[in-house]
């Protein structure tokens, strides 16, 4: 109760347990004092008197030793404290009037070296008690009063000038001793009021660290509930959304009047957009499960800017502004395709809050680094934003939530993706001029890059036109969704290809016990907790690790992105592009490998 004082009462009570345990350490140097009294000044005259004197002191320290024992070990009340402590002044008044009775049993019956060891004894016995009895003030003045009272009238009434004086300094030496005693008591209380202090500071240090410990699990909790429920609705929205797009991809290979092709292009517009943000919403997901591993390789920046550029310069077209990428020949060791995720977030970012003016991505070298940069003349950030920006679902100027505006996870996607590659984005911004991003790649030696062979990226395989690229090719199509079935039964026959479909991994294994496919496109979530990792196991199994197969999957919650990619199958993601479905349909009939995460090469997050 730092500031506070501690309540009078509940002062007395720590005063008291003090005191209290100062009286066991007296107990022994009691006895020994008095017994070597007795053995020094008895004689004839005074052995009774001595004798009772001891039998009283050796008593009276007896009971007082066993009643601070007996209090210590009970819980003292704060309404006790006050006739404890009344108790305690009576009890020490009887000890200080029994040791001031040595005077009378010993002065005038011996001798002057007894007398002067009697008031030496005495005096020391005043002093020692003032150190245990300093707790509580009025018990030490009562002792020390009781003592000097009788002590002096025994010293007044000897026929002896030098014993008045005696008595008088020691009347003295006592009001010397209450002084100190003072100053005792005080400390006590500053040193009780100081503990009581800190154990308020501890237990509020105790308070506030479970109300943090609690936030934090609360805070957990609701991340944990969050990815749930993205993964969920994330889930749910796929699959419709999936075989939507490949209903309108068949519906594209057909004919169709010029008003039909325009209403084809609006919903193939719409289509892409909810996909996108699907994808974004993956990114997030495949970030939280920890399934992004970067493959570093050494490869040259400027094919990567020029993909980019192709890829969202209509974008900017569209709202009339500028886009440029500056011509560069540097060369990084990083993984291509994270890069390529990162700086597309970047561009659509610059791109979606850029009016006028334009976007400019270019390369500085700095040491054994490259900074490729992301420069626009958008609306700025405010420096006091800069970390808020890169937290999920955080958008500057959206507050109605426009979902052309995306969804506030483009930098956070691409924060968390550079520090997967072990580096970093920064940003530096005016408002109402502009901002630019920075990401941070290691430089690579040109020599060392010609020695590697630099890979295309697998996006860019297979074939991309019309016709029937896939003609006489047996798929097998495993998915418990009817209209997903449907919709990718319909596809693929436009394509060229034979198609065996099945929900269950029993009718699966029967049509191609029957029908050999040439490969299996498989759902990952199959009917009774079943999965497309266990259905690729019983393929294989049957017709060994020869076929190829493609798993799809519209599931982001984190468990199931690493029990997928641990499957060692290629794993695409609902809503699957049609492209992105034939480009990897090819690159796997034609005999290549692709790794489990193959498709990291998603659309731009907003």
């Amino acid at each position: 109760m730092p500031g506070q004082r501690l309540p009078e009462d509940r002062m007395l009570v720590e005063q008291l347990r003090l005191q209290l345990g100062n009286i066991g350490s007296s107990l022994v140097p009691t006895l020994v004092v008095a017994a070597i009294l007795v053995w020094l000044l008895a004689n004839e005259q005074n052995a009774l008197a001595l004798g009772l004197w001891c039998v009283v002191i050796v008593s009276l320290k007896l009971y007082l030793a066993w009643d601070a024992r007996r209090l210590l070990a009970m819980q003292i009340l704060p309404e006790q404290a006050p006739a404890l402590m009344r108790r305690k002044m009576l009890l020490n008044l009887i000890d200080g009037a029994a040791w001031g009775a040595l005077a009378w049993a010993t002065l005038g019956t011996t001798s002057v070296a007894g007398s002067v060891l009697v008031v030496a004894v005495l005096a020391g016995v005043a002093g020692s008690s003032m150190s245990s009895l300093a707790p509580i003030l009025p018990v030490f003045v009562v002792f020390a009063v009781s003592e000097g009272l009788v002590l002096g009238a025994k010293l007044w009434t000897l026929d002896d000038p030098a014993y008045k004086t005696l008595a008088l300094v020691i009347a003295l030496y006592l009001a010397t001793l209450i002084g100190q005693a003072r100053n005792g008591t005080r400390a006590a209380r500053r040193a009780i009021a100081l503990r009581f202090e800190n154990l308020e500071l501890i237990e509020r240090l105790r308070v506030e660290t479970e109300h943090a410990q609690a936030a934090h699990r609360d805070a957990e909790e609701a991340n944990l509930a969050k990815s749930k429920f993205l993964a969920a609705a994330s889930h749910d929205l796929r699959q419709p959304i999936h075989a939507q797009g490949l209903f309108l991809e068949v519906l594209a290979r057909t004919p169709l009047t010029v008003p039909q092709q325009s209403a084809l292009a609006n919903a193939r517009a719409t289509w892409q957009a909810s996909a996108e943000m699907l994808d974004t919403l993956l990114d997030f997901s495949r970030l939280e499960a920890g399934v992004v591993q970067p493959q570093n390789q050494v490869f040259a920046l400027q094919p990567l800017l020029n993909r980019i550029e192709n890829e969202l310069a209509p974008q900017a077209d569209v709202k009339g502004i500028v886009y440029r990428s500056r011509e560069t020949h540097t060369w990084v060791d990083a993984d291509p395709a994270l890069v390529a995720l990162i700086l597309r977030n970047l561009v659509s970012n610059a791109i979606r809050y850029t009016e006028r003016g334009g976007v400019l991505v270019g390369c500085r070298i700095r040491r054994d680094k490259v900074l490729v940069e992301v420069w626009d003349t958008g609306v700025g950030i405010d420096p006091s934003a800069y970390q808020e920006i890169f937290r999920e679902f955080h958008q500057l100027g959206n507050v109605e939530r426009d979902r052309r505006k995306g969804l506030g996870l483009g930098l956070a996607i691409a924060q968390g993706l550079a520090r997967a590659l072990g580096q970093q984005v920064t940003v530096d911004s005016v408002p109402g001029r502009g901002s630019v991003f920075r990401l941070s790649l290691p430089l690579a030696r040109v020599g060392a890059a010609a020695g590697q062979g630099v890979r295309e990226l697998p996006a860019h395989a297979g074939p991309s036109g019309p016709g029937h690229p896939f003609a006489d090719v047996r798929v097998l199509v495993i998915d418990d969704d009817e209209t997903v079935r449907a919709g990718m039964q319909q596809l693929l026959q436009s394509w060229g290809c034979s198609c065996d479909v099945a929900d269950s991994i029993e009718e699966a294994l029967d049509h191609a016990r029957r029908r050999r496919p040439d490969m299996a496109i498989i759902d990952y979530r199959l009917r009774e907790q079943r999965t497309g990792a266990g259905a690729a196991a019983s393929l294989r199994a049957e017709f060994g690790h020869g076929l190829p197969m493609l798993l799809i999957t519209g599931d982001t919650a984190p468990q199931r992105l690493r029990e997928a990619m641990a499957s060692g199958v290629p794993l695409l993601h609902k809503p699957v592009m049609p492209g992105e479905l034939r480009r990897a349909m090819s690159y796997l009939l034609s005999g290549r490998t692709l790794d489990s995460s193959f498709a990291v090469l998603p659309g731009p997050g907003g």
